[in-house]
């Protein structure tokens, strides 16, 4: 087979070729497919329109002239129906006119009679070149939608699903946004989300922590600078308003903002404009702005750290951001999603979780919310060695206290108080108890309690459990 510039990933560039002389539809058709074309012939423009109807073609090589319908006409319906395929016409009556009117309605390129077979793919070969970049578009645009869209979010839980009901609200909407909650809670994952899910989602979506810079530094990464603003700016540099422009700012820790700087902050969303650090010309900017806080700022106001209306122009709209253990029922999920993320990264075989671990990190507090699940499993995954996730694999910090004897410390009811009670009121208990560590949810309870789903709500029903 020839070289080509055809599909080197996905499925072959797929061509319709549309003559009324067979013979010449014929030899263009074969000149394609030997290098890796898969092409399909029409005789006439009728019968190329029949085609295009049923779609999946990429490129459209079409006659100029044909009884019936012709090539401009072909043209205009294939923009109808396929409007992301390059259409090549090929005609043997060239003229100027002819060929600017077809450029003009959007075809793809223009080829003269008697026709170059190595300048038909050359040609060919161009435009499929348009629709590889144009399919990893697709392809990208699909894996930002899976990593930073509403499914990015990963819980059923009540608060979960009242989170992502407020996004899809605000998403499609130019306000800003004030999102609020305790570390590793994943602000910023909502950030991208928004702005994903939202009319920019196309355009940048820059970020800047506002915590890490000092006040100057900070003031020239949000505006800019020209040369000579200070001692070391060699060079002028376009800061993150400009450089967002079109798209969306996302200030993290905005509540450890200098005062300074709000004032800046604030002038800058009132007029729509930034000044350059150093310049006195004002540069129009047009983005939305998203902001997060671990801070409470009603407090950080009223001690005088935070301006108040900068506050109100910053929370239009609010967020909160639930902690983890107000939706413990989205742990399991969380430790299925993360095993299998970090396993992968690491090229690691894991089969499964033990339940004594499952219930260990349902139990735990986490303090770090989310994160510090997601770096617990990143973890266990690194140190397992036997494709099973135990107690042994627990990081130091979740893993279950002992006694001076080395036996683990008794959390739970003592084996004194238990003693005495009847196997049924045992198991009621530790059905309840179950229960209440995976905050409801039976499918991870069932599988803990190493029974039957079916068996569960029998059992659940049979001794009066909420």
């Amino acid at each position: 087979m020839a070289s080509s510039t055809t599909a080197t990933t996905g499925p072959p560039i797929q061509v319709l070729v549309v003559d009324n002389d067979p013979a010449h539809a014929e030899a263009m058709a074969d000149s394609l497919s030997r290098v890796g074309y898969q092409c399909v012939v029409a005789g006439s423009g009728p019968e190329g329109v029949e085609q295009l109807e049923r779609g999946g073609f990429e490129i459209v090589v079409s006659d100029l002239k044909m009884p019936g319908v012709g090539g401009l006409e072909l043209l205009e319906k294939s923009k109808e129906l396929l409007p992301d395929a390059q259409v090549v016409l090929v005609t043997g009556h060239g003229t100027v006119e002819s060929a600017v009117e077809a450029m003009r309605q959007g075809a793809f390129n223009y080829l003269l009679k008697p026709l170059d077979l190595k300048q038909l793919r050359a040609v060919v070969d161009n435009a499929a070149r348009s629709q590889h970049l144009r399919r990893a578009n697709t392809e990208l645009a699909r894996r930002l939608d899976e990593k930073f869209g509403f499914e990015s979010i990963i819980g059923n839980s009540q608060p979960v699903r009242e989170l992502i009901d407020r996004l899809r609200r605000i998403a499609p909407t130019d306000a800003t946004v004030l999102i609020q909650g305790e570390t590793g809670t994943g602000k910023e994952l909502v950030a991208q989300a928004i702005h994903q899910n939202s009319p920019r989602k196309n355009r940048p979506f820059v970020g800047l922590n506002c915590a890490a810079l000092s006040e100057n530094i900070l003031e020239s990464e949000l505006f800019g600078h020209i040369r000579g603003a200070f001692t070391d700016a060699a060079h002028d540099r376009v800061g993150k308003f400009e450089y967002a422009d079109g798209g969306t700012l996302f200030l993290d820790e905005v509540g450890d903002m200098p005062l300074p700087t709000q004032i800046k902050l604030l002038r800058v969303l009132e007029s729509g404009e930034i000044t350059r650090v150093g310049s006195n010309e004002p540069v129009r900017v047009n983005v939305r702005i998203l902001s997060a806080t671990n801070r409470d700022l009603e407090t950080a106001i009223a001690a005088g750290a935070f301006r108040e209306d900068l506050y109100h122009r910053l929370k239009v709209i609010s967020v909160r951001l639930p902690r983890l253990v107000e939706r413990r029922e989205d742990i399991p999920l969380l430790i299925d999603y993360f095993v299998r993320m970090h396993a992968t990264r690491h090229k690691k075989q894991v089969k499964s979780v033990s339940a004594a671990a499952r219930r260990r990190l349902l139990a735990y507090e986490w303090p770090g919310n989310v994160r510090q699940l997601k770096n617990a499993i990143e973890s266990m995954v690194v140190v397992d060695y036997d494709g099973v996730l135990d107690l042994d694999d627990l990081p130091p910090d979740l893993a279950p206290k002992q006694e001076a004897d080395g036996s683990p410390m008794d959390s739970g009811a003592s084996m004194a108080e238990l003693v005495g009670k009847s196997m049924s009121d045992l198991e009621a208990l530790f059905i309840g108890e179950t229960l209440k560590v995976t905050a409801g949810n039976r499918e991870e309870a069932a599988k803990m309690l190493g029974i039957g789903e079916r068996t569960l709500y029998r059992k659940i029903k049979e001794y009066g459990l909420n």
